[in-house]
Order: C-alpha cells, then sequence, then structure tokens
C-alpha cells in the first residue's frame, strides 16, 4: 500500500510530499486544540462526557503528533531517501488516522446520542473544513486522503442517516456526495502535480542529455537566435572563438565578431565574407577557415524558423592528409621532385601553349639515367642506393637552370623538359654536358667514396604539334644509343634511330609470333679437351631466320627476348630440345645451356631444369648451366639459392664470359662452379702480346687453384692453341679452330670424327 507514491514519483519529489506531511507543525497543533476546545464546549453545552472525553482525546493525538513531526525535524532526511520517507510515511498515516477516526466518532455520536443542535453544528462543521483541508494539504498522498475521508465521512453519514430526521438524511447524502467530490479533487490535484512532475523530469533529462551531447561531441556547436546573437555555445566552440576574440561569447553578435577577427587578420578575409553571407541569407553551406597555428576549422551553417545553428570541426589532420595525398599524387616522395604523372601534366600543357602561339620555337627533353644503379644497390644496399637518388636529384636541380622541368621517372631515371620558346641547338649541347660535368665529382654517402655516372638522351623538337608520348619515346631512343656506346655520354636524337626503333619494334612482334610457332632452330658448338682433342662438350645456342629480314644475330634478338619477357620460354625450349639432342651422343658428351638473368626473375629455373632432364632421361652430370656475371649481379639472391640446389643434384655450374664484369672473385668464392670460361678477349692478342697471355695464363691458374676447370672461349688459330697449351692450364677449348656452331646432325658427325681422328693425331705429335 505503501509503495504507489513511491512508483509515481521521482524520489526527489516522494521525499518533499513527505515533508510537507510533517510541515507546519504549529498550525496541526493549533487545529487540534481548536477541535479539543470546540468539542469540550458542545460537551459542556450538552453534559455529555463522552463529548469532553473526545476534546480530550484530540488533545492527546495532537500532542502526540507534535512530538512525531519534531522527531521528522530532526531526522534530517536526505532528499534521495525513499526508505526513510516510507517508514515517516506511515507514522503519518497512523496519526492523521488517529485524528480522522476522533472527528468520525464526534460526528456519529452527537447525531445519535447527544441530538443537541449545537453539538451537531459543531461537529459536522469542524470535520467538513478539515476534511477540505486534508484534500487540499494531503492531496499528493492519495492513501492518506483516502483513509481520512472514509474514517470521517463514514461514521458522519450514519449518524446522519439514523438521526431520524428527514432532513438531516437528506443533507447527509449532500455531504457524502460532497466528500466524494473533495477526494477526487484531490485526486485531480495530484494527478496534475505528478504530470508536472513528470514533464520537470522529463525536461530536466532531455536538458541533461543536450548539456552532455554539446559537451561530449567532438565538434563546437553555437546557435544564433533570430538577431544573431549567440544563444548557445558548448566548450568546443568557445575554443574556436577564442581565436577569434577574448572574453564571453554569449549574447554577442556573431557577424560582429567575424568581421573583426577578419579585420584583424585573424581568419581570412574572403572565407570570412563567406560565412556571413551564408548566415545572413538564412540558407545552409560550409566554409573552411584557416586560423592561427595553420589551423583549419570548417564551419557547417543550417537554418530554421530564424535559428541558425553552426558547427565547427577541426579539420586540420584531414587537412594534412589531404596534403600529403595531394604531394605524394605529384611528387616522388624520396627525392621531391614531380612524379611522372605531374611532369606529364606540366610538360602537356607547356605543349598545348605552344600549339596555339604564333612563335612557339624549340623545345628539348632529356632522359637521364644513372649508369649500373643496380650494382650499388646489390653492393652498397638499398639505404645508401636511396642517398644516391636523392643526391643525384640535387646535382641535377644545380646543374640546370630554373627554365628547365626536371622529374623523375622512377627507379634511376630523370626527365628534364625545357619549353617556352628560349630553347637552342646550343641548348642541347651544354645542358647535358653540365649534367655529365655534375657527376665527375665523387660520391660520399655513409663513409662510402664511389663514382656515379649517367647516360643522357636527348630529343630536340620544333614541331609545334609534337607529342610529349612521342617525345619520350625518342629520348629512350638517344638513351638506349647513348649506353649502347658505353655508357656515361649524351647523346641527340636523329632519324636512324627511329628507324632501329621501328625495326626492333617488329623483331619484338615477329619474335614473339616465332617463339609460339616453335620457329627458332639450335646449333651447337664443340668443346674440345686441350690435350685428348676429344668434344666432351656442346654449347647448345639458339639461332632464329627471318623469313623476310634473313638471319638475326643473336645479340640483337636475345636483348629482346630479355627486354619483352620471351627469354624463360627460349631458355625452356633450348634446355628441352639440348638434352633431348644430348642423349644421342656419346656418354661422356655434356651439353652446355645458357641461363638469362631474367630466367631467375620471372621463371622457375630449378623446375625448368627438372622438367627437361626428366623429360629427356638425360644425367644430371651431363648438363652444364651457364650464367654470366651480369645474371649474378641483378639477380644474386636468387641466383645463389637456384644454383645451389641444382649444383646439389650434380649439374655443373660455369661462369661465362669470365673477367668482364665487376666483382669475379666473390662469385667464385660464394657460388657453386665447378668451371670457369675465360672470356675471347683475354685469348684475342696472345700471339701478338706477351702481356695478355701471362695474363690469360694466371687467370688460367686462378681458376685452377679453386679445383675448377677452365674454359678458353674464341681460340681460332694454331699458333693461340699452342701457346695456350704450352704457357697455360687452361682445360679446354672453345672456337672456330675447332669448329663453327653447327647444326645437331653436324655436330653429331663432329664429335664422333674427333674421337676418332684426334687421339691418333695426338699419338703422332707425341712420337715425333
Amino acid at each position: 500500500m505503501f509503495e504507489a507514491a513511491q512508483r509515481s514519483l521521482p524520489p526527489v519529489d516522494y521525499v518533499s510530499m513527505i515533508r510537507s506531511l510533517y510541515a507546519d507543525r504549529r498550525v496541526m497543533m493549533l487545529g487540534a486544540l481548536s477541535s479539543a476546545l470546540v468539542a469540550l464546549v458542545a460537551g459542556l453545552e450538552a453534559n455529555s462526557w463522552v463529548t469532553q472525553c473526545i476534546a480530550g482525546a484530540f488533545v492527546v493525538v495532537g500532542v502526540a503528533r507534535n512530538i512525531d513531526m519534531k522527531s521528522f525535524e530532526k531526522a534530517k532526511l536526505a532528499d534521495d531517501d525513499v526508505a526513510g520517507a516510507a517508514r515517516w510515511e506511515r507514522r503519518a498515516t497512523v496519526g492523521a488516522a488517529a485524528i480522522a477516526a476522533l472527528y468520525g466518532f464526534w460526528m456519529a455520536h452527537s447525531f445519535l446520542f447527544v441530538n443537541t443542535p449545537f453539538s451537531e453544528m459543531a461537529s459536522l462543521s469542524v470535520t467538513v473544513s478539515v476534511l477540505v483541508g486534508v484534500a487540499g494539504r494531503n492531496f499528493a498522498i492519495d492513501r492518506l486522503v483516502t483513509i481520512q475521508v472514509l474514517l470521517m465521512s463514514v461514521p458522519m453519514a450514519i449518524g446522519m442517516l439514523l438521526d431520524g430526521s428527514l432532513h438531516t438524511a437528506m443533507l447527509s447524502l449532500v455531504l457524502i456526495a460532497f466528500f466524494v467530490s473533495l477526494r477526487r479533487v484531490s485526486a485531480n490535484i495530484r494527478a496534475i502535480l505528478i504530470k508536472a512532475v513528470h514533464a520537470r523530469v522529463e525536461a530536466s533529462r532531455l536538458a541533461s542529455e543536450l548539456d552532455t551531447a554539446l559537451e561530449t561531441m567532438q565538434h563546437g556547436l553555437c546557435m544564433l537566435d533570430e538577431n544573431g546573437m549567440i544563444a548557445v555555445a558548448n566548450d568546443r566552440a568557445e575554443l574556436a572563438f577564442a581565436d577569434l576574440m577574448g572574453g564571453n561569447r554569449n549574447g554577442r553578435p556573431f557577424a560582429a565578431m567575424i568581421s573583426a577577427a577578419a579585420a584583424r587578420g585573424t581568419i581570412p578575409q574572403q572565407p570570412a565574407a563567406r560565412l556571413l553571407e551564408i548566415v545572413s541569407d538564412g540558407g545552409g553551406g560550409k566554409v573552411i577557415l584557416r586560423f592561427a597555428g595553420n589551423r583549419h576549422i570548417e564551419v557547417t551553417v543550417s537554418s530554421r524558423q530564424q535559428r541558425t545553428v553552426l558547427l565547427f570541426e577541426d579539420i586540420t589532420e584531414r587537412v594534412k592528409a589531404e596534403e600529403r595525398i595531394n604531394f605524394m599524387a605529384h611528387y616522388d616522395t624520396l627525392t621531391g621532385l614531380p612524379n611522372r604523372a605531374y611532369f606529364a601534366e606540366q610538360a602537356e600543357a607547356d605543349l598545348e601553349r605552344r600549339r596555339h602561339s604564333k612563335n612557339p620555337g624549340m623545345t628539348m627533353l632529356m632522359i637521364v639515367d644513372i649508369d649500373d644503379f643496380k650494382h650499388v644497390n646489390d653492393t652498397m644496399g638499398h639505404l645508401i642506393g636511396d642517398r644516391v637518388l636523392v643526391e643525384a636529384s640535387e646535382r641535377l636541380s644545380r646543374a640546370l637552370g630554373r627554365d628547365n622541368l626536371i622529374a623523375r621517372l622512377g627507379g634511376d631515371e630523370y626527365i628534364v623538359y625545357r619549353g617556352g620558346g628560349g630553347v637552342t641547338q646550343e641548348d642541347s649541347i651544354n645542358e647535358p654536358q653540365a649534367i655529365l660535368d655534375a657527376f665527375q665529382r665523387p660520391f660520399s654517402l655513409m663513409g662510402e667514396v664511389f663514382s656515379v655516372n649517367v647516360s643522357i638522351g636527348i630529343v630536340l623538337s620544333s614541331d609545334p604539334a609534337g607529342i610529349l608520348d612521342d617525345l619520350m619515346t625518342r629520348a629512350d631512343l638517344a638513351l638506349y644509343k647513348a649506353k649502347a656506346n658505353g655508357k656515361q655520354q649524351a647523346q641527340v636524337f636523329h632519324d636512324e634511330m627511329d628507324t632501329d626503333y621501328r625495326y626492333r619494334q617488329r623483331l619484338k612482334s615477329d619474335l614473339k609470333q616465332t617463339v609460339a610457332d616453335d620457329g627458332l632452330t639450335l646449333v651447337y658448338q664443340p668443346i674440345v679437351d686441350l690435350k685428348t682433342r676429344k668434344v666432351v662438350s656442346c654449347e647448345a645456342l639458339a639461332r632464329w631466320h627471318h623469313p623476310e629480314l634473313g638471319s638475326i644475330p643473336p645479340s640483337l634478338f636475345i636483348p629482346i627476348a630479355e627486354e619483352t619477357g620471351l627469354i624463360s620460354d627460349i631458355s625452356r625450349w633450348v634446355l628441352a630440345s639440348a638434352t633431348a639432342e644430348c642423349r644421342n651422343w656419346p656418354s661422356d658428351v655434356s651439353i652446355s645451356v645458357n641461363i638469362s638473368a631474367r630466367d631467375f626473375r620471372n621463371a622457375d629455373v630449378a623446375a625448368m631444369v627438372n622438367d627437361a632432364l626428366n623429360s629427356s632421361g638425360l644425367e644430371p652430370s651431363r648438363l652444364e648451366l651457364e650464367v654470366t656475371e651480369t645474371a649474378l649481379i641483378e639477380e644474386r639472391d636468387a641466383a645463389t639459392s637456384i644454383l645451389s640446389k641444382l649444383a646439389k643434384q650434380g649439374i655443373g655450374i660455369a661462369l661465362d664470359d669470365f673477367g668482364t664484369g665487376y666483382s669475379s672473385l666473390s662469385y667464385l668464392h660464394a657460388l657453386p662452379f665447378t668451371k670457369l670460361k675465360i672470356d675471347r678477349s683475354f685469348v684475342m692478342d696472345i700471339t701478338t702480346n706477351p702481356r695478355s697471355l701471362k695474363l690469360l695464363s694466371n687467370v688460367a691458374q686462378l681458376g685452377k687453384d679453386i679445383n675448377l676447370k677452365v674454359t678458353a672461349e674464341g681460340v681460332e688459330t694454331e699458333e693461340q692453341l699452342a701457346l695456350i697449351s704450352e704457357h697455360t692450364k687452361v682445360d679446354q677449348i672453345q672456337g672456330y679452330l675447332f669448329g663453327v656452331p653447327l647444326p645437331k646432325r653436324d655436330v653429331a658427325e663432329l664429335i664422333v670424327r674427333m674421337a676418332r681422328t684426334m687421339p691418333l693425331a695426338v699419338a703422332t705429335r707425341r712420337r715425333g
């Protein structure tokens, strides 16, 4: 019964209602004493000792309630102590019920037993007045009002109905209706109170949630009233305003604050004017304001019903990220130079201006490539390689004037464009030379001192309808020519290069079709043992006979195959064909196959070799793979891993063209070589230059010292053969003296013939 008020009211309001029951202690005591006095007078007038006792009971109950109310005052009930309030409610209910019962008993006794007009009128009037007070004072506690109304009205109704007077009985019915209406009024007042309390609580909750939302939201929020005054601003908005003006902002005109900040230069004029325009129009939009400290605030404006809300979002990090993204989209992150895309955009814009110019003049485009940059990376590490790229870009920028647009194409290539009509023929000589001179000074990086050289391809154009891609293609052709001529030089494009380019493009297309159609052929060059003069091995060499262009030399189509990625298909075909052919030769004759650097990069060399051996049935010991130092430099890690696995299978590994690369000795130590093939350049002039013969002898001795078979390439005369035999420790000979590369039928015959005749010749020579 005592939980209804607790459920219908918030704790603080329920406690307040209980406090109201104990309020006005003096008024309560005065009422009790007044009722006692009236009852005493009525008892004396009617000579009724019961009525007089009722008067005494009023005093006793009043005093008891007074004591209870004093105890409540001392208890200091907390605002949220619902349990304590419930206990005090029960005590108040007991006291109120006691006094109400006295009033009811007094009325019933007066009408049933005393029957004097004064006694009846006194009890009725006092009880009715008390009931009215109960409805107005205790309305918040429904059960209290109900108990008091029942305890007063029921005895009164019984006494008046049984009084015997018709008028009294009729009056009792009216009073009963009145008493019921009093309870109804009390209930209505209570409902209004509870509704108001709930509305206040909801409003308080919404206000609290709004405050929480405003203070915890990541953005600043400000609301302007219909006069443009700042009505609401959260802390983040206040922080934004602090950069605009000092002091309190609430109640101040927003437009004046923004105008003053723009006038002082705190924020830019144009965005400030745009913001005020959006606010004054009563519409919506966004404006970005740049504050001091390079902070960027995005202000979102929305208006409704003459109110304007501004949302302030700090987008500094977003702006910085966008700037970084924009920089990365236009510039190379390592060197800070424009990247390929941004370079193309700027160069195309200049070419477009030339197309509409009356005096377009000439343009110059240069591609600058660092020579042997991969060697720098492999030998010194990528960290130094990156530093080389940075310093190279700085040297280029210092060597060239401001009129040049310099960019990094990617990797170790840079591109330079100069337009604007100020280019002369002399510039195509002077500026490349300035670049070459800039790289004459050694690089000193991280304790390492070394030389870095560049090659340059140049194209000049006076055609106003020129296309950037065409210029780049021609400069690239000139660069290719500079590389082919020995590097560390500049080459200007001329028409013959374009012819060569178109020729190469045709070869690329035709070679692809030839490889797909199995149109290549194999020839075999014998490798002869110096002592027995028997063929001990043959090197398989690919040949291409073009139906229209005739024989295409390997020095031309092999680089094209490497460039286009066809080399691995060719290597796979050579391995399969050569191992199958070797099965037809004597068991002491092996086959040697060249492996390209691109094979280590793009193909599974181990799988390719094993597939060929499995397909042909050739013993692994009869296969020898030849690799150049270039392959080892470009793909050192892959080559080391793959060749080590193949060597464990018994496959021979030969270092081809020894002496023409960079780090021969280090590779000899690190990789599982079984043979050293000395390049033909060491043999070429041994008959006329004793120093060359000495060098050849020393190189052969080096190979023998580390237990390698040594083969000398390019032996073409008997005189060369005799010197090699007498003064060196070369094991095998390869060259035109013993045979040019031959088709498979011819080389098979040569192997058999030399196996029969050479031993006789050797024996005869020894006897002689």
